[in-house]
Formats: structure tokens, C-alpha cells, sequence
């Protein structure tokens, strides 16, 4: 099967091929398109001369076109679930979740469609300011670039997409490279509910090539990527005065304070660790316990580890299967030997299983190994013993990075302390930092990234502030 580029609301045939191959399976998926950099400026090209209709189109035409996607998604719910789970090697049921939330995050992308509003400006609120009537409006920019990763090939370009076209922009979308199917998907969907030519256009292949166009292009006025921080840093450095907003991941914490009893935490913390094999950008990656419950959270949590299946991503009792790439694989294991070099005492896992990585739990690792203090996007969880909760806040805020971190805790005053101390872009009391749902605000701070996603908040990334005084004197 080959799939062609979608550019000005037409498929049109690349002049290059590369073969999409299940992670898994390695079967052969498609023949994915190698945009050229001419290919992505006709495809910018395309969303440039479609500005004028998406930003004179009326909001509930916008919604209709969104809460229509959302319908025809709903319907097809079991055809996407399938596609994100071969391609990228998702658990099946991990993926039906996936779609799901696609589908909910495109209905508050039609809601807020509705919703774009500025505020009135009380200009006699200083000496002069008599006699005038002062208002916001909010703007589109024109031409949205959207990267997005293989983790969630659907919501997260749902992310970028929904407040893209809910606030009048079009979008030029570059998809990861093992998870294009999805965004192909996408622009039939879109097609089909009603969106014009040119507002969404999907380009494929090489990031150096694709990423590189779209980020130094003029006509494009904003980048919204999710990625890794040496790209998102790259692209903000050659991005000049456009606006970007990145995501860039973390190597999220979490605290366990004394007295917290375990029984629903234990199964809320494997999940967060292990869930689609940790390639998760909230995925719990660093616990801290407090000492005098330590021994019983760690048997009880290694148990609840090796309870879990691994196997084939499209079986429905699968929590955990390949991960994206082998090369990742290699590297998880060579991080995982490295901490056990350092001292780190492996308490399972640390192996493969037909080329599957175990979930992994080690205890005791030093701060400065790599599964500590990078983010290490693999099965692979660490637990340490703290002697108060501030020890706790100390070493999550030791890193380069902060997007989530949570505390499981009785006193609301320890609560409140890490909410005020904590230095990361979300606090989550008695829940795991790896919890989000679609409308509100996420994002990081440091080496996390800039900027906020959430429907609502991603519009104002993507809209401009103008202002209007009225002189009635």
C-alpha cells in the first residue's frame, strides 16, 4: 500500500518512498512519502492561500467542521484504535483509550471554537482615558507548523490541529516518522466533515529536510512541536520571531509520603510507570518513598510488575509489547547496566523477552545515572528511600527538567508545601504526575519545554491580541 501526500486538499504522489514496518511484527505497513523541501513549500505554499477563508470563516461553522471530525472518528473508533496500535506498537486497549480522548479532545476544540473572546478595557481608569470604550480581539496568525512524536499519533496531533483550525489557522502537519498512518487518517477524516483545501496539509519524511522548511519559512508564523530538547531547542534557535511552543519531556517524580496506605496507589503508580512501555512524556519515571514505608512499597509495587503481560500490541490482555525502535531497546538495557554499575540494585526486570523489554524496577540509583536524570521513555521505573517529604522535593527538583511531579500524602499542609516548592509545570496531590486529561493547561517548565497545551490554551498560543479603542468624545 502507498500512501501519498496530502497538500492543498489533494493527494499527490512524492517522488520518494521509505517502507512503514510494524514494531513488532516487522511486516511491512506501507509505503510512506519522502517530502521534499519543494513538496513542503507547496504544501506551506497551499495553507498560505487558505489563511483568508479559514480566518473568515464563522465560529460555528469552525465547530461544526470539528464536531463533525469527532463524530466520523467515533465511528471508526475500532479502524484507528487498530492503526495506532501496528504502527506504533501501542497495546491495543492503550490505543482505544488514545481514541477516545482524540475524540473528546476535538469536541472541546469545537466548543472553544465558540469561544475565542477578548475583554472589555476600562480606559478611564487612568487620567486621559475618559470618553473611550476599549476592547481585545483575538486573531488568528495564519500558518500553523505542527511536529508531532510517535507516542500518541492521534491525540497529540489532535493538540495541535483542533485549536489550529477552532481559532481560523491552517496547519502544515509533519508527523513522526513510524506513525504517519494516523495523520493520513486524519486528513480523510477532515476532508470528509467539510474542512477546505489548503487548511490542513500532511507531509512525511526526513525531519531534517521536512522540519527544517517549515521552521525557517516565513509564511509560517507559529511551531508547535513535541519532541525531544535538543530538536525543540534547534528549532526555537532558527524559528526567529515566530511564535513556539514546545514540549519536550521530563523524567517525571513522584513522592510517597509515611502513613499513605497502598493499596490503590501500588496499581496507580505501575500503570503510570509502564503504561505503553514508558514512552509516555509524563511517564512516572523517579519515585521517592519515605523510609519507614519503603520495604512494603517496594514488594508490593515489584509484585504488581510482574503481573504484567507482555506480548502482541493488537491482544486485548497486553499491558506491555515493543518498543518503537530496537535501537531503543539497546539503549534502555545499556542504561540499565550502567545503574547497576553505579550500585543500583536491580529488584526486576533489567532483560528482554522476545526482544520485549521486562519492566524494570530499580532501587537505590545514584542521581547522576541516566536513568535518573534523563528521560529515559522505556519500561523502566526507580525507587529511592527519602527520610521527610523535603528530601522528596529536593531531589525531584534536581533535574533539568519539570513538566509533572505528584505526592501521595495525608497532611494538607505537606500537600501545599510541595505545591509552593515544587518547580515543574504541574503539581498532582495523591495522584501520579503521568494524570492529564485534554483541557487543561500542560506544559513544563526548564528543559520541559515552553508554552501550554489544553485546547483553550493552545488557542492563545496560536492567536495574536489586538486591541481596539473607540474615542466617543
Amino acid at each position: 500500500m502507498k500512501k501519498h501526500l496530502y497538500i492543498g486538499g489533494k493527494w499527490v504522489e512524492p517522488g520518494a518512498y521509505a517502507p512503514l514496518y510494524s514494531p513488532y511484527s516487522g511486516v511491512l505497513l506501507a509505503d510512506i512519502p519522502l517530502a521534499t523541501k519543494e513538496e513542503t513549500e507547496r504544501a506551506i505554499a497551499a495553507a498560505y492561500e487558505a489563511k483568508a477563508v479559514m480566518a473568515s470563516m464563522p465560529a460555528h461553522k469552525r465547530a461544526a467542521i470539528l464536531e463533525k471530525l469527532s463524530q466520523l472518528l467515533a465511528e471508526r473508533a475500532d479502524e484507528a484504535a487498530s492503526l495506532i496500535s501496528l504502527e506504533a506498537a501501542k497495546p491495543i486497549k492503550a490505543a482505544r483509550t488514545e481514541v477516545d480522548r482524540t475524540i473528546q479532545t476535538y469536541k472541546f476544540a469545537a466548543e472553544e471554537a465558540k469561544r475565542v473572546t477578548g475583554e472589555m478595557i476600562p480606559l478611564d481608569a487612568a487620567p486621559g482615558g475618559e470618553g473611550r470604550i476599549a476592547y481585545t480581539m483575538r486573531e488568528p496568525l495564519g500558518v500553523i507548523g505542527a511536529i508531532t512524536p510517535f507516542n500518541f499519533p492521534m491525540n497529540l496531533v489532535a493538540h495541535k490541529v483542533g485549536p489550529a483550525i477552532a481559532s481560523g489557522n491552517t496547519i502544515v502537519l509533519k508527523p513522526a516518522s513510524q506513525t504517519p498512518l494516523s495523520a493520513y487518517f486524519l486528513a480523510e477524516l477532515l476532508e470528509e466533515a467539510g474542512l477546505p483545501a489548503g487548511a490542513l496539509n500532511v507531509v512525511t519524511g526526513s525531519g531534517a529536510v521536512i522540519g527544517d522548511v517549515i521552521v525557517q519559512d516565513e509564511r509560517v508564523k507559529a511551531i508547535s512541536f513535541t519532541g525531544s530538547p535538543k530538536v525543540g531547542i534547534g528549532i526555537r534557535n532558527r524559528a526567529g520571531l515566530k511564535r513556539v511552543a514546545l514540549e519536550l519531556g521530563s523524567n517525571s517524580a513522584l513522592i510517597v509520603d509515611k502513613e499513605v496506605p497502598l493499596t490503590k496507589l501500588i496499581p496507580r503508580c505501575v500503570q503510570g510507570a509502564f503504561a505503553y512501555q514508558g514512552q509516555v512524556c509524563i511517564s512516572l519515571q523517579r519515585i521517592y518513598v519515605h523510609n519507614e514505608i519503603y520495604e512494603e512499597f517496594v514488594e508490593q509495587f515489584t509484585a504488581a510488575a510482574g503481573g504484567l503481560k507482555l506480548g502482541d500490541p493488537l491482544d486485548p490482555n497486553t499491558d506491555l509489547t515493543s518498543m518503537i525502535t530496537k535501537q531503543d531497546t539497546t539503549r534502555a538495557l545499556a542504561w540499565i547496566e550502567e545503574a547497576v554499575l553505579e550500585g543500583a540494585q536491580l529488584a526486576y526486570g533489567g532483560t528482554t523477552t522476545n526482544g520485549m523489554v521486562l519492566p524494570t524496577v530499580l532501587l537505590e540509583v545514584d542521581r547522576t545515572a541516566k536513568v535518573s536524570c534523563e528521560e529515559v521513555f522505556a519500561p523502566i521505573v526507580i525507587i529511592n528511600r527519602i527520610q521527610d517529604v523535603g528530601e522528596g522535593i529536593a531531589h525531584i527538583n534536581d533535574s533539568r527538567y519539570g513538566l509533572h511531579a505528584g505526592i501521595y500524602t495525608n497532611n494538607i499542609h505537606t500537600a501545599f508545601e510541595a505545591v509552593e516548592k515544587l518547580h515543574v509545570g504541574g503539581v498532582l496531590i495523591n495522584d501520579i504526575p503521568t494524570f492529564r486529561v485534554d483541557h487543561m493547561p500542560y506544559g513544563g517548565v526548564k528543559e520541559s519545554g515552553i508554552g501550554r497545551e489544553g485546547v483553550k490554551y493552545a488557542i492563545e498560543e496560536m492567536t495574536e491580541l489586538k486591541t481596539v479603542i473607540i474615542n466617543r468624545t
